[in-house]
């Protein structure tokens, strides 16, 4: 039997007693007598409303159980199976109309529109690649995948100039669909700089425009003359153009754009349920953990460079990269 601890009326496996007591309270300001005396008040509170909650369950379940047991075959009766869950109560009448709102919700999950993974937390290195999905390169997604095809643009090896030059092509062209130009195209663009109330754009021709929708520059990082980042937002979601002549990509580009950063997957899922089966005490702790580790940002793991020859195989360590938004940006003025 695995050690144990009592609290009041409730017992607590010791690796877990121990993991909150030594990992996750600390620095809280709480202490672990009053937590675990809080926490068994609370099973005392709860667990008699939630065992009625269970049995009631398992009560209507059970009559549906028998309802399609004595029903069998074909000839399913619509009416009547409704009539038979209302009689039970599984259905109940509607009432007069109402309606539910919520408060304190992350514009994430309120407001903004765009993907959402699910991985098992359970996996460290999933778990961080999840994270950091958050924020990706568009230049790098287009470069190592078939969105672009190969046909004389081949991805593997050493940096293809060829395969280059269509990603940018095709990042230009995702420029002009999503942030236009008041005139001119962003494939025409040798110079982005700030400006006192929209992005300004020069072009080849010497000419100098803006964005058509002022209100999708939302800021920049450096220099508002030359700046090194440049913000900019479509239905909540961020792409950021970085900007350095230095850089192998950006010295070769007319507008010096090195790199484009977007916002990718929004949310993640951080399963302990579906995807893991974290059953008992232990298991629970290794979820725990991770999932301490993504709050404090220190959860790391460890891994093995695949990609790298048999000759140069190397130890490389994940840990959850900074979020771009979080950096500090100068406002557009308006």
């Amino acid at each position: 039997m695995r050690p144990s601890v009592t609290v009041d009326r409730i017992s607590i496996d010791k690796s877990l007693y121990d993991f909150v007591n030594d990992e996750v309270i600390p620095g809280t300001g709480v202490k672990p007598d009053e937590f675990w005396r809080g926490f068994a008040g609370f099973i005392e509170e709860m667990a008699p409303r939630n065992a009625t909650l269970l049995n009631r369950r398992d009560e209507l379940q059970s009559k549906i159980d028998q309802w399609h047991r004595k029903n069998a075959g074909p000839g399913f009766d619509a009416r009547k199976y409704r009539a038979f869950l209302t009689e039970i109560g599984y259905l109940v009448a509607e009432d007069s109309v109402f309606s539910v709102s919520t408060a304190n919700v992350d514009a994430e999950i309120a407001h903004i529109a765009g993907p959402q993974l699910v991985v098992p937390v359970s996996n460290a290195r999933y778990a961080l690649n999840a994270a950091n999905a958050r924020w990706g390169s568009l230049y790098d997604a287009l470069y190592g995948t078939d969105a672009i095809p190969e046909d004389g643009a081949p991805r593997g090896g050493a940096y293809n100039p060829q395969r280059g030059a269509k990603v940018i092509a095709f990042v230009r062209e995702f420029l002009d669909s999503y942030f236009p130009l008041a005139e001119g195209s962003h494939r025409q663009a040798v110079g982005y700089r700030s400006g006192p109330a929209n992005l300004q754009v020069t072009l080849e021709s010497g000419s100098v425009t803006g964005l058509k929708n002022p209100d999708g520059f939302r800021g920049f990082q450096g220099a508002r003359s030359a700046p090194a980042v440049i913000l900019l937002v479509h239905h909540g979601l961020h792409v950021e153009l970085h900007i350095d002549r230095s850089h192998h990509i950006g010295r070769d580009d007319p507008a010096g754009i090195s790199d484009v950063v977007i916002e990718s997957a929004i949310t993640t899922i951080q399963d302990c349920e579906d995807s893991v089966a974290a059953v008992d005490a232990e298991d629970k702790v290794h979820v725990y953990r991770n999932w301490l580790g993504l709050m404090r940002g220190d959860l790391e793991a460890a891994m093995r460079d695949l990609a790298a020859s048999a000759s140069s195989l190397r130890d490389l360590t994940r840990n959850l990269q900074r979020n771009p938004s979080g950096t500090l940006f100068g406002k557009a003025q308006r």
